[in-house]
C-alpha cells in the first residue's frame, strides 16, 4: 500500500473515526424498511443495531407504540432491547443534542414502529440526517387496517434516501403473498375504527391482526373455518 495522502492532503490516519461526523461531516442517510406484520422488521432493527455497535458506533433505539407494552424493540423470535419511547412531546433533535452535550456519542438512530410517527417527527429525523449527520434506520408498516397509508409511513416514503421492502415473505392463508394487515374484531374484518390500535397477530385474541393478500383483504375473507362476510355466528 502506498503512503500517498488522500485527495485534499489528508492521509488514511486522518480519516475521522466513527462518531466524529460533526467535525468532519460525512454523508448520512435515512433508510426506511417496510413490510407487513410478521415479516421480521423488529428482528432486522436489532440486527442492524448489533452490527453498527460491533463497528464501534453508538446509537439510540427508539420505538413508538410497541406491542409489548413498555418501551422496547422486541421481535417475535424472542429478541428484545430496551428503547426510548417516542411520545408526542419528545423533541428528537433535542434528544440527540442533549446526549452530545452530556459527552455521549450518537452516530445513528434505530426507530421501530415508525408508521406511528407524526409527519413532523419524520421531518425531525430528516433534520438530524441532513444537519447533524446522524444515520437513521426506520422500520414500519406502510398501510393501516383499511389499506391506507399511515401518515408517518407516507412521509418516510416521500423523504427517505432509500426505501426497502423486507424480503421475508409473509403468506396469506391462500398461499399468495400477504400485503395488507386486516384488523379482526369478533371474527370479522373491521372496516372502521381508530387508525392506531396496538394488537398482535395471535388469532385467539378478540381483536388481532391477520396478514392477507389484496383480494382476500378486499373480500374480508379470513380463510376456511372463519365466518364469511355477513354470515351470522351461533353463540
Amino acid at each position: 500500500m502506498s503512503g500517498r495522502a488522500a485527495p485534499g492532503g489528508r492521509g488514511v490516519a486522518a480519516v475521522p473515526a466513527s462518531g466524529d461526523r460533526r467535525r468532519y461531516p460525512a454523508p448520512a442517510a435515512l433508510a426506511f424498511f417496510h413490510g407487513p406484520m410478521d415479516c421480521g422488521k423488529s428482528t432486522l432493527a436489532l440486527q442492524i443495531d448489533h452490527n453498527q455497535a460491533r463497528q464501534g458506533r453508538c446509537g439510540l433505539l427508539l420505538v413508538r407504540h410497541d406491542r409489548s407494552g413498555p418501551a422496547r424493540i422486541s421481535s417475535r423470535l424472542g429478541m428484545s432491547r430496551t428503547a426510548i419511547e417516542i411520545t408526542d412531546e419528545l423533541d428528537l433533535v433535542e434528544l440527540v443534542r442533549s446526549r452530545w452535550a452530556a459527552g455521549a456519542r450518537v452516530d445513528y438512530l434505530v426507530v421501530d414502529e415508525a408508521q406511528f410517527l407524526a409527519p413532523a417527527q419524520v421531518e425531525a429525523l430528516v433534520d438530524l440526517v441532513d444537519d447533524s449527520h446522524v444515520d437513521v434506520y426506520a422500520f414500519g408498516i406502510t398501510t393501516d387496517f383499511r389499506g391506507r397509508l399511515f401518515p408517518g409511513s407516507q412521509r418516510l416514503l416521500e423523504l427517505a434516501d432509500s426505501v426497502e421492502q423486507l424480503q421475508v415473505e409473509v403468506l396469506c392463508w391462500c398461499g399468495r403473498p400477504g400485503r395488507l394487515n386486516a384488523r379482526v374484531v369478533g371474527g370479522r374484518v373491521a372496516r372502521a375504527g381508530d387508525t392506531v390500535l396496538v394488537a398482535d397477530t395471535a388469532a385467539e385474541a378478540p381483536v388481532h391482526y391477520q396478514v392477507l393478500c389484496r383480494a382476500h383483504h378486499r373480500a374480508g375473507d379470513l380463510g376456511p373455518g372463519a365466518p364469511a362476510p355477513g354470515q351470522l355466528t351461533l353463540g
